[in-house]
C-alpha cells in the first residue's frame, strides 16, 4: 500500500524528515539531484529513532549515503546497508513522486511487497 506523506517542494535538499508509514518508522531523504530515499528511521546500532536526522553524502564510487547521528554508522540509501558492517541494514522502502507529493510505498527489502523487484527504492526527480 502506498501512503501519501508530504509534498515534495516540503522536502529540503540534503536533509531527512520521518515519517510513521503503516506503522514503520520511516526515514525519508531528497538529495540534491532530487532523488528520493526512503529507509528505517531505528538505527540498528543503538535502537535510537534518528536516521532521519543523519547526515547525507555520496560515497567516491557514486553511493547515497547518510550517517546515523548516534555512532556515525553510514548506510548505503539504496541498499540499507552498513557501510562498515554489511550484515545490518536498514529497511528499504518504495517511494515515488506523483504530481507533487511524495508516496512511500512497502519495504522493498523485507522480501513480502508483492512485485517487489518491480518497485525502485531511490526515484529521480520528475
Amino acid at each position: 500500500m502506498w501512503t501519501a506523506v508530504c509534498k515534495y517542494t516540503e522536502l529540503e535538499p540534503g536533509r531527512g524528515v520521518a515519517a510513521l508509514v503503516e506503522g514503520s518508522a520511516v526515514a525519508l531523504f531528497r538529495l540534491g539531484d532530487g532523488s528520493l530515499h526512503a529507509v528505517g528511521n531505528i538505527d540498528p546500532f543503538s535502537g535510537a529513532s534518528v536516521i532521519s536526522r543523519g547526515i547525507t553524502g555520496m560515497r567516491g564510487d557514486g553511493t547515497a549515503t547518510v550517517a546515523s547521528p548516534m555512532y556515525k554508522d553510514i548506510f548505503d540509501l539504496a541498499t540499507g546497508v552498513a557501510l562498515d558492517a554489511p550484515e545490518v541494514r536498514l529497511p528499504v522502502f518504495a517511494v515515488r513522486r506523483h504530481r507533487g507529493v511524495v508516496w512511500v510505498g512497502p519495504d522493498v527489502t523485507s522480501g513480502s511487497a508483492p512485485d517487489a523487484e518491480l518497485l525502485t527504492a531511490a526515484t529521480p526527480a520528475v
